[in-house]
């Protein structure tokens, strides 16, 4: 890396969503506007390999629920996030199923599983 380079990110490890401005320069970070060391923390993983959770929703067969919403088990690199889409909109869902039941394992090579958070029932 040649040169400084300022980012600002808003850190969201805590209500308190602190605003960390960061100077890279030649491999060292410094950083300001964090109120503990997480937000530190959360500036280099976003600069350097942002994960997040994912929450949307699946198509189902049944008529009284077309759609469930579900959710990453854990949290997915962003950059993978449209391709994960993509996967999902390609499944629809055609047995009842509970919260937390696994729609697609190992989403994309992630090792993460997305899971329903609601149940899925042919009758309500």
């Amino acid at each position: 890396m040649k040169g400084n380079q300022c980012f600002e990110v808003t850190c969201i490890t805590c209500p308190i969503g602190c605003r960390v401005s960061v100077v890279a320069a030649d491999g060292e970070y410094r950083f300001s506007g964090n109120q503990c060391k997480r937000g530190a923390e959360f500036a280099i993983a976003e600069l350097t390999a942002p994960l997040r959770t994912l929450t949307t929703t699946v198509r189902t067969v049944f008529p009284n629920m077309p759609v469930v919403p579900v959710r990453t088990r854990g949290e997915v690199p962003k950059e993978k996030i449209p391709e994960i889409i993509r996967e999902l909109s390609k499944i629809t869902i055609a047995k009842n199923m509970g919260i937390g039941d696994t729609v697609a394992a190992d989403i994309t090579g992630t090792k993460i599983d997305v899971i329903t958070t609601n149940a899925v029932c042919s009758e309500q």
